[in-house]
């Protein structure tokens, strides 16, 4: 493919867990070096980042970045975001936002690709990408909801430390050494050990007892699923491993479903991966799914307590397709929906 047939891309955040992820892909992609521009904060300014058999010499990220850029990708506080993401789309960049800025705007799309693709189409210069926990949970909902209407929602996430940034993957480490060598541990980024033990806390309380994550579970699967009135409870719990986000799911559906039909629906589902038939011992884990991008479902059972309910079991790369991959992947859409302004 010509260079001209990409768009010329900037990457901000580059630093970052997300945004090293991203550029694995777009490497993978053979996407051309010379397309690539890399942004982060004052203090990583400078720094040199091997892309294939390239070095990318990262630039601090400022509003008038972006004239060259025909996608801009932010990986970053929420406050960069908030800082960015209009000039760059008053420079006429298309930008797709991976964190919670924009998610809940009436007019911004909040897209998974397999999912809701065409909400591309109604973008005013701003794309979100939901929390890592969400993606894979319309995945499969979407799905489902072919077979039958859904009448209620449980998800209970088991989420991988580096969903908090390098500095949790570094607190893991630290705590596991410590322990093992008999020696106190430190806490900073989380409010109790991680090492050998796990929170039932992600983010912080709100006043309905619920966490920001566990609303954001809520309210992003309402928005991506096109239902306000989806009954949905979430309960998220940080557990002591590096990589890869777990749920356990549970879905009430208005008819009795056979559990060979929800094996079909999701085998026959793009972005989905069944190991066999789903069923008993035929489970992901993260171990296995790391470093993957589809979304793997096991453990598929009737629910015991209602005939018409449904279980099973999740397990998704939280910085692949729960980040930088499907970042990418509306790209994709974007290009093929002619939806980037200033690429055609």
């Amino acid at each position: 493919m010509k260079n001209s047939n990409f768009p010329s891309i900037s990457i901000v955040g580059a630093t970052g867990a997300v945004g090293k992820i991203c550029l694995d892909i777009l490497n993978e992609r053979d996407y051309p070096v010379e397309k690539i521009n890399l942004f982060a904060s004052s203090r990583s300014a400078g720094k040199k980042i091997i892309y294939g058999s390239s070095e990318i010499i990262v630039k601090e990220a400022t509003k008038n970045s972006f004239e060259d850029s025909d996608v801009v990708f932010i990986s970053a506080d929420s406050s960069v975001s908030l800082n960015l993401a209009p000039s760059a789309v008053e420079s006429g960049a298309l930008v797709i936002d991976d964190g919670s800025a924009f998610r809940m705007k009436e007019d911004v799309p909040l897209v998974v690709p397999e999912v809701n693709e065409s909400d591309i189409n109604f973008h005013k210069g701003i794309i979100s990408i939901p929390n890592c926990t969400t993606t894979p949970l319309v995945m499969a909902l979407d799905r489902l909801r072919r077979l039958s209407k859904i009448n209620r929602i449980q998800a209970t996430t088991y989420q991988a430390v580096s969903g908090s940034g390098s500095m949790a993957v570094s607190e893991l480490h630290e705590q596991t050494k410590n322990i093992l060598n008999n020696e106190e541990i430190s806490k900073s980024v989380y409010p109790h050990q991680i090492a050998f033990s796990l929170i039932p806390q992600v983010d912080e309380f709100m006043p309905d007892g619920y966490t920001k994550e566990e609303h954001k579970m809520i309210n992003e699967t309402r928005k991506i699923l096109h239902d306000n009135n989806l009954k949905i409870s979430a309960t998220c719990v940080r557990v002591p491993i590096y990589y890869c986000h777990s749920e356990v799911v549970s879905v009430d559906l208005e008819d009795e479903i056979n559990v060979n039909e929800i094996i079909e629906v999701f085998r026959s589902a793009s972005g989905i991966k069944l190991i066999g038939d789903g069923l008993n011992e035929d489970y992901p884990t993260p171990s296995f799914v790391q470093g993957k991008d589809e979304i793997y479902i096991g453990r598929i059972r009737k629910d015991s307590s209602n005939q018409k309910g449904i279980n099973f079991w999740i397990v998704s790369d939280n910085l692949r397709k729960g980040a930088a991959l499907n970042a990418i992947q509306i790209m994709d859409s974007s290009i093929k929906l002619g939806k980037i302004p200033k690429f055609r």
